[in-house]
């Protein structure tokens, strides 16, 4: 484990070989979140958009979700592939090519005549999307001392449900004030001048912190790349984690969240919309929590992990329990469920501690696919279960037991043998930088 690792895995002071951060990083890295932010605006959108997407193409509950659902399939199913290439390329290749794409696909969505045009227009977002914030992790890495990757990490969590928020108040008021084609493809402007910040101001890394050349053999090193990821157990320990956290949230936020408080719940979608806004307010605010506490004392990760589980399994439950969800109780498990994207960041700082600089988009790649595999899945099942069941959200929100059951399960099985793993790496890792001569 390298040095830079072992600083982040101890908390402690930066190594001479650290990036220096200051100013000119925070500019720098901010262009990468911007991206994000974008990004995060564009794929939320659908989820203040879902009752009228469901007029506008004459479609039910299932085909509603299968939006949502192909979206994130492209998304999940470019982690690991975009990780490779972050490795690879760098961020500004990478980021550049994202911003096309995801704007094209925003306004495919907002000028698309049929259901068809419109998945894969999503699609097309998707793949955009899932080059972003796999991206701006490694530019954080690559800009700001080893130490302050949880709280990086956590405040490029917060931009992204900065752009949620967006999504939620700007969007949807946008869709009802100046019609669905207009409020799409004005958004799209957004991606245009991110576009311009990348190409014009961007920087991989700062001046004397250039990477290590890394020798890239086609196949061979991508297997190589992935295996080694993969063998980490902290690494799957982070893709648990990110899986059994994010989704939610995410489910909630990206789709049936709206659906639920206005028809099962009578809401009208004001107040629907200002209960989706308590989520991405709660987010922001429980993420710069999180990331204090994880930088100054690391072993706070899976506590703060298992408790975000168990609040949310339990919120959950008593929400379900009635017919009419009592406000009080409603404004909770959005309260609640706003800990859920921060609880997912915590994923990424298992992994980053056991993998080196050279594999550290690989390993994000495995981590960030967790969460939205379990997302897409969970997403599936509800639109299924509300048609098998004439609408029945109590039986279908009941499909995110199943899946917090599953992670749970996988969590505390890996949890020792990753403990154990990083202890060594770190103990290695001193004694390596002890022998190193001045």
């Amino acid at each position: 484990m390298s040095s830079r690792s072992s600083a982040s895995s101890a908390g402690s002071v930066s190594l001479p070989g650290d990036p220096p951060g200051g100013r000119r990083a925070v500019a720098v890295w901010g262009i990468g979140v911007s991206v994000y932010f974008v990004a995060v605006i564009f794929r939320t959108s659908l989820g203040v958009a879902g009752l009228d997407a469901a007029d506008r193409f004459h479609v039910g509950a299932s085909a509603l979700s299968t939006f949502s659902i192909l979206q994130l399939l492209v998304y999940a199913g470019m982690q690991i592939p975009v990780g490779l290439l972050v490795d690879r390329l760098g961020t500004k290749k990478v980021l550049t090519l994202g911003v096309l794409l995801f704007t094209a696909g925003q306004l495919g969505f907002a000028f698309s005549p049929s259901y068809g045009t419109a998945l894969a227009s999503r699609a097309l977002l998707g793949l955009g999307d899932a080059m972003t914030f796999i991206s701006v992790l490694r530019l954080g890495a690559r800009w700001f001392p080893a130490r302050r990757g949880p709280l990086i990490a956590q405040l490029a969590g917060l931009a992204g449900m900065a752009g949620n928020l967006v999504s939620t108040l700007l969007i949807a008021r946008l869709l009802h004030g100046v019609g669905w084609t207009a409020a799409f493809a004005g958004s799209a402007v957004a991606g245009a001048l991110v576009l311009v910040l990348t190409l014009l101001f961007l920087r991989d890394h700062p001046e004397g912190h250039e990477p290590e050349p890394f020798p890239h053999h086609g196949a061979a090193y991508v297997r190589r790349q992935i295996a080694a990821a993969w063998r980490e157990p902290g690494t799957r320990l982070g893709m648990w984690v990110h899986f059994t956290t994010q989704f939610p949230a995410m489910v909630f936020l990206l789709l049936w969240g709206l659906p639920f408080l206005v028809e099962a719940q009578g809401l009208t979608r004001a107040s629907a919309g200002d209960l989706l806004t308590v989520i991405v307010l709660s987010n922001m605010a429980v993420g710069l929590v999180y990331g204090q506490i994880v930088a100054r004392r690391h072993a706070a990760r899976l506590p703060l992990a298992l408790g975000t589980v168990g609040a949310t399994a339990t919120v959950w439950a008593a929400t379900l329990a009635f017919d009419r969800t009592p406000m009080w109780l409603l404004i909770a498990l959005c309260a609640v469920l706003g800990a859920c994207g921060p609880a997912s960041m915590l994923g990424f700082d298992f992994a980053r501690p056991a993998n080196p600089p050279q594999r550290q988009g690989t390993a994000s790649g495995i981590t960030n696919m967790g969460g939205f595999v379990a997302s897409m899945t969970t997403l599936l099942a509800v639109g299924v279960l509300l048609d098998v069941t004439g609408d029945d959200y109590r039986i279908a929100f009941s499909a995110v037991f199943v899946l917090q059951a599953l992670g749970l399960t996988q969590i505390l099985r890996l949890r020792g043998r990753a403990a154990r793993r990083e202890r060594e790496r770190l103990v290695a890792s001193r004694v390596e930088t002890v022998h190193v001569p001045a």
